[in-house]
C-alpha cells in the first residue's frame, strides 16, 4: 500500500465563538478578515481568551489533508516545526491519535497559533501566528525520512522559502516519490510565479488549484486553465466551487459535478479535497471516482464549522467513500 509524507506550516487552530465583538475592537481586529501577528501580540489575545470557551485541533493546511488521509486509512506522516511548548505537545499528540507519523523538527519560538473567531452572525475572523513553523529551513530536512514514502504533498503556504521547496522537491526525486502541491492562494502564485513555474515542469506530478490561482497561474479560466497547467503537470486539478472541479490526467478531461450542501464554512475544504482526490489515486481508483471521493468529502466540511470533520462524520462517511 503506497505511503505519504506531507510538509507544511504546523499550526494549532484555536477557535473561539464570541457572544459580541468586543474582543475584535479591543484588538483592532478587521471583523471577517484574517491579520498575521507577533508573538507578543499573540500572548496578548491568548491571555484575555484565558476564561472562554475553546475548541483546539491540528492546523495547517498539509496537516489537514493529511489527517484527511489518515482517516482515510492511508498511511501518512508529517513533517513541520514546533517548539516543545504546550500547543507543541499537543500537536504532536493528535498527529500520533489519528496514526500519523510525525517527523517534527523543534524551535525556541513558540508553536504556530492560527486563531479562529466565530460572532454570532457566523463571521470568522483570522488572527495567526506562524511562530516555530516559519523557521523551518532546508538545511534541517534529513532525506533518509522520505525513503520509506511514495508520495510527498507540498502546501503552497511553504512556497515562499525557494530553497526548502526546492530541496523537497529534489528529494523526492532522487527517492522516487511522486509530488503532489497545492498552490495555496493566487497572491502565492503571483509573487513567486517563476518559481512555480520551473518546481511544476521539473518536479511536480499532481497539482490542486482553485479558480483564483489557475487565473493567476495562466491567465485563463475553466477548461482553458487546465488545459494550460496540464502542459506542466501529468495530473492537474482546478476546483470551481460550487461548479464543482475539471480533472486533466494525461491528457484525458474529467469533470467532476458537485455535491449538494449547506455552506457554513469553507474553512479546510479544499484541504479535505486534496485528502479524498489522493486517497483515490493512492487506490488506483479511476479519476471520476477520485474526483467524487474529494467532492464528497469537501461538501461534508462546509457543512461544519472548522477546517476537520468530527469523529460522527467520519463513521457515517468512510462506508460511502470507501
Amino acid at each position: 500500500m503506497a505511503k505519504i509524507i506531507g510538509v507544511g506550516n504546523a499550526l494549532v487552530d484555536v477557535i473561539v465563538n464570541l457572544q459580541n465583538e468586543e474582543i475584535l475592537k479591543q484588538f483592532s481586529l478587521e471583523k471577517g478578515g484574517m491579520e498575521m501577528i507577533d508573538s507578543e501580540r499573540k500572548r496578548e489575545i491568548h491571555q484575555a481568551l484565558k476564561n472562554m470557551s475553546k475548541a483546539s485541533a491540528t492546523g495547517g493546511s498539509t496537516s489537514n489533508t493529511i489527517h484527511g488521509l489518515a482517516r482515510l486509512g492511508i498511511e501518512a506522516g508529517y513533517m513541520g516545526k514546533v517548539c516543545d511548548d504546550e500547543p507543541g505537545r499537543f500537536f504532536q499528540a493528535e498527529m500520533e491519535r489519528y496514526k500519523v507519523t510525525p517527523h517534527l523538527m523543534y524551535s525556541d519560538i513558540d508553536t504556530g497559533i492560527a486563531t479562529t473567531f466565530m460572532t454570532p452572525d457566523a463571521e470568522r475572523t483570522f488572527a495567526t501566528y506562524l511562530g516555530a513553523a516559519a523557521t523551518m529551513t532546508a538545511a534541517e530536512i534529513n532525506p533518509e525520512i522520505f525513503k520509506d514514502y511514495d508520495y510527498l504533498y507540498i502546501e503552497g503556504y511553504l512556497i515562499f522559502n525557494h530553497e526548502l521547496v526546492q530541496k523537497l522537491c529534489e528529494i523526492a526525486d532522487q527517492y522516487h516519490l511522486k509530488v503532489a502541491m497545492d498552490f495555496g492562494s493566487y497572491n502565492i502564485v503571483e509573487d513567486h510565479f517563476e518559481f512555480l513555474k520551473d518546481i511544476l515542469r521539473r518536479y511536480v506530478d499532481i497539482i490542486f488549484a482553485n479558480e483564483e490561482e489557475a487565473k493567476a497561474f495562466t491567465g485563463k479560466e475553466g477548461a482553458e486553465a487546465l488545459s494550460v497547467l496540464a502542459e506542466y503537470c501529468p495530473i492537474s486539478i482546478v476546483k470551481l466551487g460550487k461548479h464543482g472541479s475539471i480533472v486533466n490526467v494525461n491528457g484525458e478531461v474529467v469533470e467532476i459535478p458537485p455535491y449538494e450542501a449547506q455552506r457554513i464554512d469553507t474553512n479546510g475544504a479544499g484541504d479535505i479535497y486534496a485528502s479524498g482526490f489522493m486517497y483515490g489515486l493512492m487506490k488506483g481508483y479511476d479519476t471520476q471516482r477520485c474526483g467524487y471521493i474529494a467532492t464528497r468529502l469537501s461538501a461534508a466540511i462546509i457543512e461544519t464549522v472548522g477546517a476537520k470533520l468530527t469523529d460522527e462524520q467520519w463513521e457515517k462517511l468512510l462506508p460511502e467513500v470507501r
